[in-house]
Order: C-alpha cells, then sequence, then structure tokens
C-alpha cells in the first residue's frame, strides 16, 4: 500500500495504472474509519483492480468550525485498517495541497440540495461537490463508492456527476450498524458510554416506526418519532422528514412515491453530538 500526499504524485500513480489497464476505484472518506467504510473498501477491492481511499477532513463542506476543530482524525489507525484490506493507494493531503487557493465553484442541485441537510447547514453540499468533484478529476475512477448513511448526500453526487458528465458510476453501499442498531459513524467516538446508550434509541424508534407506518399515516409516523425521542433526556430531533427518494421532498401519503424513505438528525449529549440516520419504508 502507498500513501500519497500530493496531488501531482497521484495523478502520476493513477496514469501509470491507467497505461497498465487498471480499473480504478475511489473511497472518498474524512478519516477516523469503522466497520462501516471497511464495508465499502471491501466492496471495492472486490469489484476493481484498484482502489484508492482518500483520508482527508474537507473545511468547506463544514459550516460549524468548532465541528471542524472537533472531528476525529485517526490517519495512523486508518493507515493500518486500510492495508489489512487490501488497498493499493490511500491519499492524505494537506488542506493546502488540495485547496491551494479558495475553491469559488458554486455548484446547486434544488430541489434535492436545498432540504434537510441543504437547509440547516448552509454551503455543506456545495463544499461536498467542491471535494468529491477535485477527488473524482485526480483519480477518475471508473466506480466511486459512498455509504447510505448519507442518503442526501448521495442524491446530490449523483446529481453532480450528471451535471459535470463524469464517466463515473455511483455505488451506494447499505448502512453499517454496531449490533445494537446504532448508525456507524465516526462521530460516534465523541460519545460517552452512557451517551452512547441513549443513542441507541434512534435505531430502535426508526425500526419500529417501520411496521407503526403499515397501519398509520405518514404524520402519524412522523410525529411518533419525534415525540418518543424529544421525550429521552439527552436526545433532541433537529428534523425528521419522510421523503420522496429520489425528489427528497416530503410526502404526505404511502402511495405517494415508490420509494419512501425517512431521514432523521438527532443532537444526543452534552455536547452534543450530531447523529444521522434514515430508514426505508418502501
Amino acid at each position: 500500500m502507498k500513501i500519497v500526499t500530493s496531488v501531482k504524485e497521484l495523478e502520476a500513480c493513477v496514469e501509470r495504472e491507467r497505461l497498465n489497464k487498471k480499473v480504478i476505484g475511489l473511497v472518498p472518506t474524512m478519516g477516523a474509519l469503522h466497520a462501516g467504510h471497511a464495508s465499502l473498501v471491501e466492496r471495492c477491492t472486490q469489484e476493481n483492480d484498484i482502489t484508492i481511499v482518500s483520508v482527508f477532513v474537507n473545511p468547506t463542506q463544514f459550516n460549524d468550525k468548532n465541528d471542524l476543530k472537533n472531528y476525529p482524525r485517526t490517519l495512523d489507525a486508518d493507515c493500518a485498517l486500510l492495508e489489512q484490506l487490501g488497498v493499493d493507494y490511500v491519499f492524505a493531503p494537506s488542506v493546502k495541497e488540495v485547496y491551494p487557493e479558495p475553491d469559488t465553484r458554486v455548484f446547486s442541485y434544488p430541489p434535492i440540495d436545498t432540504v434537510m441537510e441543504g437547509e440547516r447547514r448552509p454551503g455543506h453540499f456545495n463544499g461536498v461537490c467542491q471535494i468529491v468533484s477535485k477527488l473524482f478529476y485526480m483519480t477518475k475512477p471508473d466506480t466511486a463508492y459512498f455509504g447510505e448513511k448519507d442518503f442526501q448526500q448521495v442524491a446530490v453526487i449523483r446529481a453532480m456527476v450528471k451535471d459535470l458528465g463524469l464517466p463515473i458510476k455511483l455505488v451506494p453501499c447499505p448502512i453499517v450498524r454496531e449490533e445494537s442498531g446504532l448508525a456507524m459513524s465516526s462521530r460516534n467516538t465523541l460519545l460517552t458510554v452512557e451517551e452512547k446508550q441513549i443513542a441507541l434509541n434512534i435505531s430502535r424508534c426508526l425500526f419500529e416506526s417501520v411496521d407503526f407506518a403499515k397501519a398509520h399515516s405518514v404524520l402519524d409516523t412522523r410525529n411518533k418519532v419525534v415525540e418518543e425521542l424529544n421525550a429521552i433526556s439527552g436526545l433532541d430531533v433537529e428534523y425528521f422528514h419522510i421523503v420522496n427518494g429520489i425528489t427528497l421532498q416530503e410526502v404526505s401519503s404511502w402511495d405517494e412515491a415508490d420509494e419512501i424513505v425517512g431521514c432523521i438528525t438527532v443532537f444526543c449529549g452534552v455536547r452534543p453530538v450530531r447523529l444521522i440516520d434514515n430508514i426505508r419504508y418502501k
């Protein structure tokens, strides 16, 4: 496994692999890797000749400076895991290497990027598109892998790929959960043992709501989840939207779309830690 820190070296590596007619897969990450990331990497190594994993905490997608400052960084442990998983290249650049000058590009894909996270984190998805497009241009992958825990992010990146006309296949991969049901996230490392126990209620309520929804309206299902979670000390629901899985617009009835997903964001603990999750209703 080769650890690359410069764009120039990365592009040279990619060009060499391309000359050898290798199929290239990319897994973009912000590090602090866990089993969810590992599942993406394992699938990438199975389906491609060459696997590139980026480890970069991208400042342009953070609209909260404290969130950026506190985001976990564990590069040595990340590289040890990636080597075990059979990764060929780890791209771990500095901020200056990725952004030698400010990126002034603007990406806009309403209504997909203007609801939920887009509404509450101004500039977040623009930053996501800036870094992901840069990684796509640098690595020229045939395939790129993303976790469905960030359901809206996948939808935005899909729109960006179409907009830019990039010949890249996006592969959304299912949420990986801890045995308890908690969706795996790098932010889970910021939770205390007690807070982690409290956070388990998020996935529990979502799972239970699937059965509840079979005999109740969209509104009743939404209210049940929000009220139940807000009644638990240490949890505060920022939003829970039940949306069309393609347009990400809220639905009012279960027969309104072929794909319906419940997307939730909950603040957990004293700090607090912002956790996201989602569940499919159909």
